[in-house]
């Protein structure tokens, strides 16, 4: 009994997830699953496990949520590229591998359905958003700062071709990554996926094992 009473006052005393939590956690799938466009505030709320009520509670608007939700997926983006392009103790270029094999890693559990979320909700945005509009610009600004700085680093060890501007492949590599998961989600295929890493550790990627 006492044993009982313990572990029920443990448990009470661990912090709990917020409702907002809850339905930002949620959402990154509902959002990735469902599309922005598709997804409903009741689906939204359904899939996080809260009241109706509580989405308007915490969110002024649709687009507002999406915000946050992209925001999240890019906190989600950061980490995987802290562990591979910024990985120094990896050669540039390895960064580069590694970044691209652990994203095919999750895109491969998820069926090659759902792409990523920032390209789907490009594709997706409302032409009369302009909040939205800004905040996928600044989130692809960021991603490509990422790859430029990768790409940096990987010119001056002699892997990447050094007469190609950095910020220009950087750009080039996102755009082309994002095309190949939209081909990939059309097909269910990897295939996309794969001609893309084939021909990027082929050809602009120089040292570097292209599979």
């Amino acid at each position: 009994m006492l044993a009982f009473e313990y572990v029920q006052l443990y448990l009470l005393s661990m912090p709990r997830p917020s409702l907002k939590e809850k339905i930002i956690a949620a959402g990154v799938n509902t959002l990735h699953e469902r599309g922005f466009a598709a997804a409903g505030i009741r689906e939204i709320t359904t899939d996080a496990g809260v009241p109706q009520g509580c989405f308007t509670n915490h969110f002024k608007s649709k687009e507002a949520f999406a915000v946050t939700i992209l925001d999240r997926y890019h906190e989600n983006t950061q980490a995987i590229m802290d562990r591979t392009l910024r990985d120094e103790s990896r050669a540039p270029a390895q960064r580069l591998r590694a970044y691209f094999d652990e994203i095919t890693t999750w895109l491969e559990a998820a069926g090659w359905r759902y792409g990523c979320l920032v390209g789907n909700m490009s594709l997706e945005m409302p032409e009369h958003s302009e909040i939205l509009r800004e905040h996928l610009v600044d989130v692809c600004r960021s991603l490509t700062q990422s790859f430029a700085s990768t790409v940096r680093a990987a010119q001056a060890a002699g892997e990447v071709r050094n007469d190609l501007d950095a910020d220009d492949v950087a750009t080039f590599l996102l755009a082309s990554w994002e095309g190949a998961m939209m081909r990939m989600k059309v097909d269910r295929s990897p295939k996309p996926i794969e001609q893309f890493k084939r021909v990027l550790f082929a050809t602009i990627v120089m040292n570097c094992d292209p599979r």
